[in-house]
């Protein structure tokens, strides 16, 4: 059984997917205001709070969604498909443009390639018994990675991470650590992962390279994305990815802080306690990113434990608020403005 809506979880969904539309469309891209723009590095823009926010919006949306812990192999294969289908769609998109049919050119290959996108769209989102949606999930996926690297050269340098792909591979993760571990252990789980991300980036030397470090193209999670990934990686960095391999771990930190809040909005409760409890919590991890981020600084690129910290705080933090306000104070006058997200 399905729990009843979080009004509040879908109007800060909602806000979340207006600064997207946002920032993804700020008019003249050669006068954009600052605040709309990706750090260039180190630091934290209101742009780059938009994909920590979903990530830790789905986190708490699990919980919800799976109020009873049933976990069986009947779930777990939901839970697998839907995964394969997030990242199959996100890899789809960096497909589409590099898609050639026997030579075609302009409207004809424009054609083929919106033909071949139904197919695909259909294949992943069509409604089918659970055995052939596993099938065409794991069938097209298998694709994908055939065509990247079978040495064709229109796909020799298509982009496999990805927005998409990153929430797949974390709502898989933390959907199942919800279904069989205990908060006590997801505690656990998101501090070792935090710690062990940052000993990881700063102590460890980087091959070819030298000393650990966190510098643009010479750290070491772009080291593994250019041995693992090679030419598959956003062209705009060329040799590592905003969503590469090792930067993924910690975000799976920020789907369990956003599991973990979900459970206490889950508790039977006070309404008004569990507003100050997400309250002292957002605030608690704000302080905690001031102090680790002198040495471990806020980037999103790298996905740092601290930018983690601080994007979760401010996640949780605004939750708190809408929740205050909606489910508490149950002033709900213009909610559906935002509700176009849930």
């Amino acid at each position: 059984m399905i729990k009843e809506r979080l009004i509040s979880l879908d109007v800060f969904r909602g806000f979340t997917i207006l600064l997207m539309t946002i920032v993804n469309n700020p008019g003249s891209w050669a006068t954009v205001y600052p605040p709309l723009l990706h750090s260039d590095w180190n630091g934290c823009t209101p742009t780059d709070l938009v994909f920590p926010f979903f990530i830790f919006i789905m986190g708490v949306a699990v919980s919800f969604a799976m109020p009873t812990k049933n976990f069986d192999s009947t779930t777990f294969n939901k839970i697998m498909v839907r995964s394969l289908r997030m990242f199959c769609l996100g890899v789809f998109f960096n497909f589409f443009g590099k898609i050639q049919l026997f030579g075609l050119e302009g409207i004809p290959l424009l054609i083929g390639r919106l033909i071949i996108t139904i197919g695909v769209g259909y294949a992943l989102m069509g409604s089918f018994n659970s055995k052939v949606k596993t099938y065409l999930a794991v069938a097209i996926f298998a694709i994908y990675l055939f065509l990247a690297y079978s040495g064709i050269e229109a796909y020799q340098d298509v982009r496999l991470p990805g927005v998409l792909q990153r929430i797949g591979i974390v709502y898989f993760i933390i959907s199942l650590l919800y279904l069989k571990t205990t908060q006590k252990t997801q505690l656990i789980v998101t501090s070792t992962i935090l710690l062990g991300y940052w000993a990881i980036m700063t102590l460890i030397p980087v091959p070819e390279i030298g000393l650990a470090n966190l510098e643009k193209g010479t750290n070491l999670a772009s080291w593994i994305d250019s041995i693992l990934l090679k030419d598959h990686v956003w062209a705009v960095t060329k040799t590592w990815d905003p969503e590469g391999i090792l930067s993924t771990i910690p975000a799976i930190a920020s789907g369990i802080i956003g599991l973990l809040i979900g459970q206490l909005l889950n508790r039977p409760l006070p309404k008004l306690e569990i507003a100050k409890r997400m309250g002292i919590t957002g605030m608690s991890l704000i302080i905690l990113t001031l102090l680790w981020s002198i040495v471990f600084p806020l980037n999103k690129s790298l996905w740092t434990s601290s930018f983690v910290l601080y994007t979760s705080g401010l996640a949780i933090l605004s939750l708190t608020l809408f929740y205050y306000v909606i489910d508490i104070a149950n002033y709900k006058n213009g909610q559906s403005y935002f509700l176009f997200g849930a």
